[in-house]
């Protein structure tokens, strides 16, 4: 049998080049977004998959996709933690309900997922999760507050559940990538540079499984992303604090 793999926000960027890698690696694709028509013809372009459409947001939106999954027949061998998304703007005047979302969503529902899928992967002493975290996780965003410490949480949590579980057969990996060029920059509200400055999302995809298949806690793709990724032990956090508020993203 194939292995199963669940990709989330899997109608673009990311989520969609994991899901053309992994379905040419041969896995049973399980492809989870909001936007059904764009799974559908991602689906129909990587030569079949399962197709869910569900806003992971909503609350138990994990339990009631573990529940379909499974009415399917399947269990999850692989997961992706894909689905997230950040907004840029000063704390006091972004939407409490759009930052609210943002939690929701990169971490609750990433939690949840986790902690539903990880029992039968212990079970069946073999599995993977892939977290999706960024070099944000790194330091402070002024600017991005809410965004940056959502993706703190994830690198952070990425890393224990590494350690819980080694040695179970279940590897754990976060894919901390700097800019990639996906629909991300354009709903965070951020400016042309971003896209200028930003990586492939091929690449950072690849970095993600091969990183993930050698059970590195961490990953980082490109030079550049590495070294900014670490400068926090060198700069002092109220100077990093300072240059990130200071950035035109």
């Amino acid at each position: 049998m194939r292995p199963v793999t669940l990709v989330t926000g899997a109608s673009a960027g990311l989520g969609a080049e994991f899901a053309r890698q992994c379905a040419r690696r041969g896995d049973e694709l399980v492809l989870v977004a909001r936007r059904r028509q764009r799974l559908d013809a991602l689906a129909a372009e990587i030569g079949g998959a399962h197709v869910i459409a569900a806003d992971l947001g909503a609350p138990d939106a994990a339990a009631r996709l573990i529940e379909e999954v499974e009415g399917l027949g399947l269990g999850v061998d692989t997961l992706i933690n894909n689905a997230g998304f950040g907004l840029i703007g000063r704390f006091a005047e972004l939407p409490l309900e759009g930052q609210r979302g943002m939690v929701d969503l990169n971490v609750r529902t990433l939690t949840e997922l986790a902690r539903l899928v990880v029992p039968g992967m212990i079970e069946r002493r073999r599995g993977g999760i892939l977290n999706v975290a960024s070099t944000a996780a790194f330091q402070p965003g002024p600017g991005f507050a809410v965004y940056f410490a959502t993706k703190a949480y994830v690198l952070s949590f990425s890393e224990a559940l590494h350690q819980e579980l080694r040695g179970r057969g279940i590897k754990v990996s976060a894919l901390c990538p700097g800019p990639t060029r996906t629909e991300f920059g354009s709903v965070a509200g951020m400016s042309k540079n971003f896209d200028r400055l930003s990586a492939d999302a091929a690449g950072v995809v690849a970095a993600g499984l091969k990183g993930l298949e050698r059970n590195k806690a961490v990953v980082v793709p490109g030079l550049t992303n590495k070294i900014s990724s670490q400068s926090s032990r060198i700069i002092p956090r109220a100077a990093m604090r300072r240059i990130v508020a200071s950035l035109k993203l």
